[in-house]
């Protein structure tokens, strides 16, 4: 795809999220579009956004579920990134005014304490280069409408990247088994979901891992201090206004946002 036509989707995008207005698929009119495109006008979107005065929070991971991987045909999850004005304080407040359809989801979010690149890093070399891990809340909101779209175009979209709610129970890695951390996502005091994070791809540790790989492919890395969201351990949860959320994690403090108009 052109470069003209890179940048004109991404700034069609872009503008989608700044007027909090959903828009039809992208690849409706653009039937042609690749992944490698998609990834390209995530490229544009982030230099846009760079450009406004925003900074990079840390890169996010999406389709780590084995179930939705297979649902979309793919054989390794995509990526994005969050934002600095996209970080909401634990306790805080969520204005839907400000966004489209957004849905909340439970995550777990790594620290590195040391750079992590290339192919094929296991578990260990995952958990040894992490300084610690904590839960988080990514609420995601799709710029498409009713939330419909096909693998480019999410990527495109920067994997629905809208807020992400951080916790405040650092774990180290070595301290409990991170492939076993349960939760359970509140809205009004009433459970919605449930998960475990063994649905991050067996092992959330293999999401930072494929991450890994998949920017090594790119000539990038990951790099000592990025906060990484590993995935969700949940199916994403619609909220409205007016609703309290609040996520119990095992052996970690709860995570949660008020919602207001």
């Amino acid at each position: 795809m052109e470069a003209t036509k890179i940048h004109s989707l991404a700034e069609f995008l872009h503008q989608a999220e700044l007027d909090k207005r959903e828009v039809t698929r992208i690849t409706a009119e653009n039937p042609e579009l690749t992944v490698e495109d998609a990834y390209k006008i995530q490229d544009e979107i982030i230099k846009i956004k760079l450009e406004a005065g925003h900074s990079i929070f840390g890169p996010k991971m999406g389709l780590t579920s084995e179930a939705k991987m297979t649902q979309m045909n793919v054989t390794e999850p995509i990526f994005g990134y969050v934002f600095n004005y996209m970080k909401v304080q634990n306790g805080g407040s969520i204005s839907v005014s400000q966004l489209i359809h957004p849905k909340v989801e439970a995550e777990l979010a790594f620290v590195l304490k040391k750079d992590l690149e290339g192919e094929n890093l296991s578990v260990e070399d995952v958990l040894d280069a992490t300084e610690y891990i904590f839960p988080a809340l990514e609420i995601i909101d799709s710029r498409y409408e009713n939330f419909k779209f096909t693998l480019p175009d999410v990527i495109a979209d920067n994997t629905s990247a809208s807020r992400v709610v951080l916790g405040d129970s650092l774990r180290k890695p070595e301290d409990f088994q991170s492939d076993l951390v349960g939760a359970t996502i509140f809205i009004n005091g009433e459970a919605k979901a449930f998960g475990t994070s063994c649905a991050i791809l067996g092992h959330p540790a293999l999401s930072i891992s494929m991450l890994a790989a998949m920017l090594s492919r790119k000539g990038k890395s990951l790099k000592a201090g990025e906060i990484i969201l590993a995935g969700s351990l949940t199916e994403a949860v619609r909220f409205n206004a007016g609703d309290y959320i609040s996520v119990k994690f095992d052996g970690m403090n709860d995570v949660s946002f008020h919602v207001v108009e």
